[in-house]
């Protein structure tokens, strides 16, 4: 049955009431008493929760019949299979009440995206504790350790040099949660701006170049695109700044880092390739989230936190953008942002449709021996 058919069967609904729960997040759906349905929302229709006039979840069906027999409001919570092919569960918060003349109105809550982001908050929490518990332990450790060797200036100089190491660790872990709680709940367009995109790529290398330099590592940077974007440099600077600092740290001595940029139709592309140890195919899927790791064991010679990815893919989101990864172990790993591009750019320099179908190889080969 169609919205239409649903919405324009004869029944006790007036349009105020209608246009009341239109607007609500929950699905709504008014019944007569028998369990027929006089109108239906949209987003009941979309869950499946109405079929051919009817309820399609027999469990709402007999919490119907019973307030429509007892005239008291039910609430309940019920773990359902999906209509109509039920292979997948839904998890639902279903309240109906009786109404003046006769008619029952159930709203019908998914949970799942609550208790998804419930889960994550929660691993969220458990993560922090114990990446913090690493660094604040070895620093315990290690004045601990000072104390007992104050006597041998050799000692306390090498546990001195390590309490460095440890606490910039910590100073970087904090930091990266601080960026990525405002990257979270932080709108881009209150401080949006035209960005160019080569003077953002710029910025980004002299950030990390340093570093590039202390691993033998070195930039190679692809001809000018003349392409702007809309948006929060701060951030989009971030985001271009985490990759690099990525490819470097997963690169070896004497090798080098392609940045390139290209204009796709309305889009920007900023591609980053390296000749880094690359990533297995099973870890692509998860190296977004919050504090994964490819290599525990180098990230934790290498300082990483595990969350610079999780933070250049928010900052992709909040722009409207995205962020996708080629990479094969052994020969290395692509990483491509794009964004909507900000105006026409008459010298943009755009890509050609294999550019765009062989994306991992959008930085020419040739171009990193």
């Amino acid at each position: 049955m169609s919205p239409e058919s649903v919405r324009s069967r004869p029944g006790p609904v007036s349009a105020e009431v209608i246009q009341l729960l239109a607007v609500l997040p929950s699905a709504s759906i008014v019944l007569s008493a028998d369990g027929g349905v006089l109108w239906a929302s949209s987003r009941s229709l979309a869950m499946g929760l109405v079929r051919r006039g009817q309820l399609a979840v027999p469990e709402i069906a007999e919490i119907v019949a019973r307030v429509a027999a007892e005239g008291t409001v039910r609430e309940e919570q019920l773990r359902v299979r999906r209509p109509p092919l039920g292979r997948e569960w839904l998890d639902l918060q279903v309240r109906v009440a009786p109404q003046d003349g006769g008619s029952i109105l159930a709203l019908v809550d998914d949970l799942a995206e609550e208790r998804r982001v419930d889960a994550v908050r929660r691993d969220f929490v458990a993560n922090i504790s114990h990446e913090l518990k690493t660094p604040v332990g070895a620093l315990s450790l290690l004045a601990e350790a000072v104390l007992s060797a104050s006597d041998d200036s050799d000692q306390v100089r090498q546990f001195a040099q390590r309490m460095q190491i440890e606490a910039g660790r910590l100073a970087n872990l904090i930091q990266d949660i601080i960026d990525l709680s405002r990257l979270q709940g932080d709108d881009p367009l209150l401080r949006a701006e035209t960005v160019n995109v080569d003077g953002l790529i710029q910025r980004a290398i002299d950030e990390v170049r340093t570093v590039a330099s202390a691993n033998d590592v070195d930039f190679i940077v692809g001809q000018p695109c003349w392409g702007e974007v809309y948006g929060d440099p701060g951030q989009l600077q971030t985001a271009v700044r985490n990759l690099l600092a990525n490819a470097i740290a997963y690169s070896p001595a004497g090798t080098k880092v392609a940045v390139d940029a290209r204009r796709t139709e309305a889009l920007i592309e900023i591609v980053i390739k390296d000749q880094g140890v690359g990533i297995a195919a099973n870890d692509l899927e998860r190296i977004f989230e919050r504090f994964y790791r490819v290599d525990p064991a180098r990230s934790r010679v290498t300082g990483g936190t595990g969350l610079g990815l999780a933070i250049v893919k928010h900052v992709c989101q909040n722009h409207g953008g995205e962020c996708t990864v080629w990479s094969e172990i052994g020969v290395g790993s692509t990483f491509i942002i794009r964004l909507p591009a900000h105006g026409a750019g008459l010298h943009s320099r755009t890509s050609t449709d294999e550019d765009v179908t062989d994306v991992h190889m959008q930085v020419e080969p040739e171009v990193l021996t």
